[in-house]
Order: C-alpha cells, then sequence, then structure tokens
C-alpha cells in the first residue's frame, strides 16, 4: 500500500495585470503680455524765414499740399511649434509580501487489527 499527501509549494506566475496608455491632447491658454509699440504724430512746425534767405525761397503757388507718410507699429504674434520634452512610460518592479494560503489533503493510514494478533507491549 502506498501512501500519498499532498505537499504545497508556493510559486508566482506572472499574469497581464492591466494597460498603461499615453494620451496626448491639446489644451488651449490664454498668454497676456505687452509689448512696446512705436507711432509718428505729425506736428506743425514753423520756422521764420530770415530776411537774408527770403530772395532764395521760390515762389509758390496759391495752392500747395505736400503729403507724408506716417507709420505706426502693431503687436503681431507670431506663433512657432517647438519641441520641449520627451514623455515615455517606464516600468520598475516592486517586491512585496503577500499571503498565501493552500489546503492540502494528506492519506492516513490505520490498522485494524484484533487485539490478540497485536504485539505485546
Amino acid at each position: 500500500m502506498t501512501r500519498f499527501e499532498e505537499q504545497a509549494r508556493f510559486d508566482t506566475e506572472t499574469v497581464p495585470a492591466g494597460t498603461a496608455r499615453l494620451r496626448k491632447r491639446v489644451v488651449t491658454e490664454n498668454v497676456h503680455t505687452t509689448v512696446p509699440v512705436a507711432h509718428e504724430e505729425a506736428t506743425l512746425v514753423r520756422e521764420p524765414i530770415a530776411e537774408a534767405d527770403r530772395g532764395t525761397v521760390p515762389a509758390g503757388t496759391d495752392m500747395e499740399q505736400r503729403e507724408m507718410v506716417l507709420h505706426a507699429e502693431r503687436p503681431v504674434v507670431v506663433k512657432e511649434r517647438v519641441p520641449v520634452e520627451r514623455v515615455r512610460l517606464a516600468t520598475h518592479q516592486v517586491v512585496e509580501q503577500r499571503p498565501a494560503h493552500a489546503q492540502v489533503r494528506r492519506e492516513v493510514v490505520e490498522a485494524d487489527v484484533p487485539e490478540e494478533a497485536r504485539p505485546a507491549e
């Protein structure tokens, strides 16, 4: 007769635990700043002609007109996409202790021997 009993051997197995994802989305934010701008202003400048210079100034017509282009700066926004960082997922292994339980069965062999067939003690 062979007697058997179960023995528990504890080990580990690797199983999928879930999926990690990197997802990129675009958010819009308002950026406020001040930009120094310049502009030209026209002012009327009067210069008296000296008595000595009056003969060198040509005689003009009654209707004369001059134009001057005035310039002004205005803020301009130039946008460009520039890479700023690399992002990736990394894994690392964490080892922790967890309890494991099992029920094992074993066989017990008993003899049913009549009293008279037992050895003397």
